[in-house]
């Protein structure tokens, strides 16, 4: 007996020479891009339609196979096919509603394709014509809220939150997209919220939910009110606010994850053994081939989270034992991000667990650790242009956290003292540090280290000066804060005032260090006046090492005598604005990361069976 194969909606008996049989959703389909209504001769013709599994490829490649007058000729039909998915959404039937969102996904990203060049008004007209737009963007979104908020299937909710993510990337620049407007007007905000404070959908759909949600914040956010950022910016429900928090850090908790696992095959490989024998002249190249590729997507929501919601801040700092507890996958999902924008959300197990510690019984973690840990990885390597985004972004989100006060509350309180393992990038003239060697120390050390370190290793031709100026200010903007509330940190500032040493020595930064060296007049008029002072001291009391007391006891004994030069202004500073010195960068970002959604969007990844075992139930 015959074999029979299917390929792209055609069924082919493999030994026969006959013509093709076409599986009859693909028959149904036809019909549809015909110019007659359809139903005219079938008068049960969309009530079928719902019942037959949806051929994504086919109805997409149909749509993108006909040119726009051809197009225009059964713009009727087309209408008339998407208003009838929306009103399957309110069918009883599962099946049907499932067919009718992955559907509605094939038309919108079908219609796309033919759209590209043109406004979104020609998507909308296409879709559903202007006259019915109003009425029926306001009954898909009602169905879609009723959907994601029900006690039901997961697999439909997964669906809504793909249709809405198709709908928010249906043009590259999301502020042109017109269609938006209805979902401002219809809004789905709680229902996001809620996906987030319960823990079981947040397990399933909390990283399409938070990229949902970024994305909407960033809709004409510089022209008009946009009724997301608002809404956003007054949260203050502990649960939502932490469940948002726990997807964006075990987004960057699994990019971290999986950098390190590369690193260490790395070291371990043929490559680390041929470094070995020829000695360490190719590391900058090792260390590029095993980037992984960043997440600029849910870095996003953790910007908007950060600089719309003061409530946000708190969740920063909420420790939970480091990440890396067992747990069961509910699906299997790829862990590795396909896109150089890492718009693949993690699978399941990772969404329900956390980086391994250092130290099983005492470590803690918490979102600002696991951020800081990412920012050290992308910002080693900024020649790649994704990663030159996801550093600068990182950096606007440390200015952000450091010009808050809250914020700076907790990095300075030294009864929150932690173990942060940033990652450093390999360089000839040091060793890797050994990270049992970690001290605990207040989170404001990990932030200047982080610093300290994309300054010290970024002394390149094509000088970052955009990001080395962004250094400087978050550094500039703590110590501002030490000033104004009399903290005294711990740190080791060794390695940031190094300029003296250039200043010293011939070389091309000769001029320029001096200059540094002469804005130090003060560290350098408190340094000459004490150092004589506490030798002194040394040689009369016969002393080879004074203790912390007797060095004090020095300086309040000739502190009387020490003069400065008076600086004004030092501790004031420009507060950060997006609008007016970000906007272009923030835009671009946006359009970037709407595009790699768009394109990676995956809708057949449920299959039938999958479906009809979910939905056995139905009659």
């Amino acid at each position: 007996m015959a074999q029979v194969e299917k390929r792209g909606g055609l069924l082919r008996k493999s030994s026969a020479s006959k013509k093709p049989l076409k599986e009859k959703v693909v028959l149904m389909y036809d019909e549809i891009f015909m110019t007659e209504d359809p139903s005219k001769c079938s008068p049960r013709f969309w009530e079928e339609l719902f019942l037959m599994k949806v051929n994504l490829e086919y109805l997409e490649g149909k749509l993108e196979s006909l040119d726009g007058e051809e197009l225009m000729k059964i713009k009727d039909n087309i209408n008339c096919l998407f208003q009838h998915c929306i009103q399957a959404l309110g069918e009883e039937h599962p099946i049907r509603v499932v067919n009718a969102l992955q559907t509605l996904c094939a038309l919108i990203r079908g219609v796309h394709q033919k759209n590209k060049s043109t406004s979104g008004f020609d998507i909308i007209n296409m879709l559903m014509g202007f006259d019915k737009a109003e009425l029926c963007m306001k009954n898909l979104m009602e169905s879609l809220d009723s959907l994601l908020c029900a006690e039901g299937s997961e697999s439909l909710k997964s669906l809504c939150l793909k249709l809405l993510l198709c709908l928010v990337t249906v043009t590259d620049n999301i502020s042109q997209n017109t269609i938006l407007e209805y979902v401002m007007i219809n809004s789905i905000f709680e229902a996001i919220l809620q996906i987030l404070s319960h823990p079981p959908s947040r397990r399933e759909h909390g990283y399409d939910a938070v990229v949902l949600l970024a994305l909407l914040v960033n809709y004409r956010k510089y022209e008009s009110v946009n009724p997301y950022i608002v809404k956003l910016s007054i949260v203050d429900d502990e649960a939502t606010l932490n469940g948002m928090g726990l997807v964006i850090a075990q987004a960057l908790s699994e990019y971290n994850r999986q950098y390190k696992d590369k690193e260490e095959e790395h070291q371990s490989g043929f490559f680390s053994a041929l470094t070995n024998m020829v000695g360490s002249m190719f590391i900058a190249d090792a260390h590029e081939k095993i980037s992984v590729q960043t997440n600029e997507a849910i870095l996003l929501a953790l910007y908007e989270a950060v600089h719309l919601n003061r409530n946000f801040i708190t969740v920063l700092a909420q420790s939970h034992p480091e990440m890396g507890l067992v747990t069961t996958p509910v699906s299997p999902a790829p862990t590795t991000p396909v896109t150089p924008l890492g718009t693949t959300p993690p699978s399941s197990d990772v969404i329900s667990s956390v980086e391994l510690p250092l130290d099983a019984d005492v470590q803690t973690s918490n979102l600002l650790i696991t951020f800081l840990k990412y920012s050290s990885i992308v910002m080693q390597d900024t020649k790649d242009e994704h990663r030159l985004h996801s550093g600068k972004l990182c950096l606007i989100i440390l200015t952000c956290i450091a010009e808050d006060q809250y914020a700076n509350a907790f990095l300075h309180d030294d009864n929150m003292n932690f173990r942060v393992n940033l990652h450093r990038m390999p360089m000839r003239h040091r060793k890797k540090a050994a990270d049992k060697n970690l001290p605990c120390r207040p989170l404001v050390c990990a932030v200047l280290d982080l610093m300290v370190e994309f300054i010290v290793t970024h002394m390149m031709k094509e000088f970052p000066m955009d990001l080395y100026v962004r250094c400087i200010q978050v550094v500039h903007k703590l110590l501002c804060y030490q000033k104004k509330c009399r903290v005294r940190l711990h740190y080791t500032w060794r390695e940031l005032w190094s300029v003296l040493r250039l200043s010293t020595n011939a070389g091309q930064w000769k001029e320029a260090a001096s200059k540094v060296t002469h804005a130090l007049v003060n560290i350098r008029a408190i340094i000459n006046h004490f150092n004589p002072k506490i030798e002194s001291y040394a040689a009369v009391n016969h002393i080879s090492q004074l203790s912390e007391e007797q060095v004090l006891e020095v300086v309040r004994a000739n502190y009387d005598t020490l003069t400065l030069k008076l600086q004004d202004g030092l501790d004031q500073y420009e507060r950060y604005s997006e609008q007016h010195k970000e906007a272009a960068f923030f835009k671009e970002l946006v359009r970037s990361i709407s595009t790699n959604v768009r394109r990676n969007l995956a809708f057949h990844t449920l299959s039938q069976e999958v479906l009809l075992k979910e939905f056995s139930t139905i009659s």
